[in-house]
């Protein structure tokens, strides 16, 4: 019987077990997250360098790169964010939650939550007339999605420990004031450029209302904010490398957007700046 036991517990856990969870947690996974989320950062940065001067192909942009395959805008979308909602979930579904007793780690990572469940699963049905997203576009994405949605989940449901007094800090209060800001932000700005076309319609128009008076990429600047406030929230390696990429990426995606909206449009307005109102 014992010698069976033995037998037993030397066999692999299946990862839905709470006995894989609490095989694997512990300071080695949490030194292991952070490592995983240098390692994302750079990767970030590589790729955005390399294609600093590439558009990435995706929308407006996909069309020279649709030779190996590609899927419809609002199945691509679900599928590459979906990650993000869901492995997060699971994680806490499957796993002691270590931490989850405590309202800062509740609190953000139901924020994290609340965004995907509007980009995964709400966004990509309000979405009129989209072009089709090459397919590594969209596997690249899944990864990038797959694998900060477990270093968020896992790092804020099992290890970050805060201060009782959290909730009271400033850093918590203004960055939650920021990921609420982008969050507004990014949703309105969605709906306006949804709302540019007429059902049916599948060209572009130069858009106006809210932030879009003052950048070209209103929705970027969201996302930014939005992210930029949750990484000072959370103060954790995790976040501040999300809100890195975030950035890092968005930049760049806006920048290739204003020059493209420059050509296309003679009547384009001149005095908006390219992200950042008044500044950039």
């Amino acid at each position: 019987m014992e010698a069976a036991a033995a037998a037993a517990a030397a066999l692999p856990c299946p990862v839905w077990s709470a006995a894989f969870w609490r095989r694997l947690s512990g300071p080695e996974e949490q030194r292991a997250l952070e490592l995983a989320s240098y390692v994302l950062a750079g990767c970030v940065a590589l790729a955005a360098l390399a294609g600093s001067g590439m558009r990435l192909p995706y929308g407006r942009y996909s069309a020279a790169f649709m030779g190996a395959g590609s899927l419809p805008a609002r199945l691509a979308w679900l599928l590459q964010e979906a990650p993000s909602f869901l492995l997060p979930l699971l994680l806490v579904c499957r796993s002691e939650g270590a931490q989850l007793h405590r309202w800062p780690n509740r609190i953000l990572l139901g924020l994290f939550l609340a965004h995907y469940a509007y980009r995964s699963f709400i966004f990509p049905f309000l979405i009129r007339g989209g072009k089709p997203t090459p397919i590594f576009t969209c596997v690249l994405a899944f990864a990038f999605c797959s694998l900060n949605g477990y270093l968020q989940g896992r790092s804020l449901s099992n290890y970050v420990e805060y201060p009782t007094n959290w909730l009271k800090d400033p850093r918590f209060i203004l960055g939650i004031a920021g990921w609420l800001s982008g969050l507004l932000i990014n949703i309105h700005s969605d709906h306006i450029l949804i709302n540019l076309r007429k059902p049916g319609e599948t060209g572009y128009k130069i858009p106006t209302g809210g932030l879009f008076e003052y950048v070209t990429a209103a929705n970027f600047f969201g996302e930014i904010l939005e992210w930029s406030g949750f990484a000072l929230a959370c103060c954790t390696v995790e976040s501040r490398v999300f809100a890195f990429s975030t950035c890092l990426v968005l930049t760049t995606r806006a920048h290739h957007h204003h020059q493209w909206y420059l050509q296309k449009f003679e009547n384009y307005p001149r005095c908006r700046k390219i992200l950042i109102p008044f500044v950039y």
